[in-house]
């Protein structure tokens, strides 16, 4: 991919506060026209120092930061026209709907009739329509965070940068506006940049997500490729559950064997040495469960039953694997059970990891 298919492009960023600890380490980045790129990872990871540095809040350390190939690292944030979304919604408590949203153009010096159009226009996109006179303070969370929205869109932007934007919402409401932004996204084609530590939000919107931890990216993938082909350890953990096992690696076989010599075949993502320590994760939803011993028994525990939760649309078995191994959590739909009642805490089955989802990482 050449650098006119990116509108953003990281080249060599660090960043450090004190001069000792980089707390971003030489980022190199493409952000593609259009997408819908999310910067996930835990508290500290850079993500959100790196999104500052975009909006030109932050100055990188060394590096250059370029847009449409031209640089813009020394450019300050009022001239970038980005679009800004922050979580605590930033509007003005004495300004109506309609008068925070038009502030950009307000700034901007856009003649007033063109100001209401576009106003309206955002509106009618959040569905705020009829709101424009109502101050903050008479609207929802949710709706508070559409204003914000619109207030960002209302210009124009090439660029929508979201900083938690929907931290604060319940999570029924913030799973909706999720869908909302998605399909927001789809319509306007504008590039979204999103900061979350919310793994389920990253999966939900983004067309590619960006793994942070330690202030490198650990993974830059689209969302399908990061779930079930996660690159190393950090991003198989952070990224879903997952049962993890512990053994050795038996290279011939591409397998890891566990300390009591149970054998599973798997893929080996990195390349483990033979007889290395290594670690094996595999999804719940992968797992296969049997409440009787396979006549074909491949890649296949014997278990107990430890625990069974109930989340309305599917169980979550908890399973004990032997002393030397964390439970397993496998994931059973309802359907199918086909009427049958479910395991018991106490009961004995199988459970065949299936070698294609079963990611060998040495360790």
């Amino acid at each position: 991919m050449s650098d006119t298919d990116f509108l953003v492009r990281f080249a060599g960023v660090q960043k450090t506060y004190d001069g000792r600890q980089l707390v971003v380490q030489q980022l190199d980045l493409g952000i593609r026209r259009g997408e819908f790129l999310s910067l996930l990872g835990p508290s500290g990871s850079g993500k959100t120092t790196t999104l500052m540095m975009l909006a030109g809040f932050e100055s990188p350390t060394a590096g250059e930061i370029f847009l449409d190939g031209a640089r813009i690292t020394g450019v300050p944030p009022h001239k970038r026209n980005f679009g800004m979304v922050f979580q605590n919604y930033a509007l003005f408590p004495h300004l109506t709907v309609g008068q925070n949203v038009a502030y950009p153009l307000t700034v901007r010096k856009v003649p007033r009739p063109d100001q209401d159009r576009r106003v309206q226009r955002a509106l009618d996109m959040v569905r705020l329509t009829g709101m424009s006179d109502r101050l903050p303070a008479q609207l929802s969370g949710g709706q508070q965070q559409r204003v914000a929205l619109a207030r960002a869109l209302v210009f124009e932007p090439q660029l929508v940068l979201m900083d938690e934007p929907l931290g604060a919402l319940d999570k029924q409401l913030r799973e909706h506006m999720q869908i909302e932004l998605k399909e927001l996204h789809r319509q306007l084609g504008v590039t979204f940049v999103y900061v979350t530590h919310d793994q389920g939000e990253a999966l939900t919107m983004s067309d590619r997500v960006a793994v942070f931890n330690d202030g490198a990216i650990q993974q830059l993938a689209p969302v399908e490729d990061l779930y079930e082909a996660p690159a190393n350890r950090f991003v198989a953990g952070f990224v879903g559950d997952s049962t993890l096992l512990k053994g050795t690696f038996s290279a011939g076989r591409s397998a890891i064997e566990l300390p009591d010599g149970r054998v599973l075949h798997g893929v080996d993502v990195n390349q483990a040495g033979a007889g290395a320590q290594v670690q094996a994760y595999v999804r719940p939803e992968r797992i296969v469960l049997h409440r009787e011993a396979p006549a074909a028994a491949v890649n296949v525990l014997a278990a107990r039953v430890a625990r069974v939760i109930y989340f309305g649309d599917h169980l979550r078995l908890l399973c004990e694997l032997g002393p030397d191994q964390a439970q397993a959590s496998v994931k059973l739909p309802l359907t199918l059970l086909n009427g049958l009642a479910p395991p018991q805490p106490g009961a004995a089955v199988h459970l065949e990891f299936p070698a294609a989802f079963t990611r060998i990482y040495a360790a």
